[in-house]
């Protein structure tokens, strides 16, 4: 069975949006099947934080046109919190530090309310066991866990607790906005391979990856890449596209 029987995951058609009445997207289209990852490429400032803002649905930017599907329903007036629970995941370009809160502690509390009213909820026993799969799927020390929330953690390790956030909530849509900023080679092929294997486990997860640099579609190969200027989306094509804009870059640059 191939690709083209699915029910896309997400759905974007003709999506306008603005925040505090200046429009930045203008007219965007996509549409993302379960399993696959797309990348979005853009200069600075060409509006691809603020369409992973509006995908998770921020209560500062406003819809101005067109509608957002998940899984064939309407979620364009949804706000984030039932995005979430529908497995909508935005993973944070600049994480808090929270000093006292321990990483497992906030991933606990995390767990339960993304399951809330649901029969996945767990107690600390079962949530523990949980854990501790996941830091051995992704070759993580206990000890990463037992540490404040961010505290100390270099870039790298910041991107790592949120690719463990992954695989404990296993959400459907993973957006990830500038996963690779301030990461050096090393870190950033820890959190891709992190990232594979996550997908490994829950193949119908997809990911829409924003990124102004193109290294990171060295180690995540996309399904399709499209080159997001001005508000709009003015090229969509294989990962070829990213590495023929690495050669010539973006065209109004």
């Amino acid at each position: 069975m191939g690709h083209y029987m699915q029910t896309p995951l997400l759905q974007v058609v003709e999506l306008a949006a603005s925040v505090e009445e200046t429009q930045i997207l203008k007219n965007i289209s996509l549409t993302v099947l379960p399993g696959q990852v797309h990348a979005i490429m853009g200069p600075n400032g060409s509006g691809k934080s603020t369409f992973a803002q509006v995908l998770m649905g921020h209560p500062l930017y406003t819809v101005d046109a067109g509608a957002l599907y998940f899984e064939g329903e309407d979620i364009t007036a949804l706000p984030a919190h039932e995005r979430a629970r529908k497995g909508i995941f935005l993973a944070f370009q600049y994480p808090y530090e929270i000093e006292g809160l321990p990483l497992k502690d906030l991933l606990r509390t995390a767990y339960n309310a993304w399951y809330a009213g649901t029969d996945k909820q767990i107690g600390i026993k079962a949530f523990n066991q949980l854990l501790e799969e996941k830091l051995q799927l992704l070759e993580l020390d206990r000890s990463f866990v037992e540490r404040g929330v961010n505290v100390g953690f270099s870039g790298g390790e910041k991107k790592q607790a949120e690719i463990l956030q992954l695989a404990v909530l296993q959400p459907r849509l993973v957006i990830l906005d500038e996963v690779d900023s301030g990461l050096d080679v090393d870190a950033l092929r820890r959190v891709c391979a992190a990232l594979k294997v996550v997908q490994g486990q829950s193949p119908e997860m997809a990911v829409v990856l924003i990124t102004h640099y193109n290294r990171i579609l060295e180690y995540i190969i996309p399904d399709q890449v499209h080159i997001m200027q001005e508000g709009l989306i003015t090229q969509s094509g294989g990962a070829q596209l990213a590495r023929d804009i690495e050669k010539i870059g973006y065209a109004s640059e």
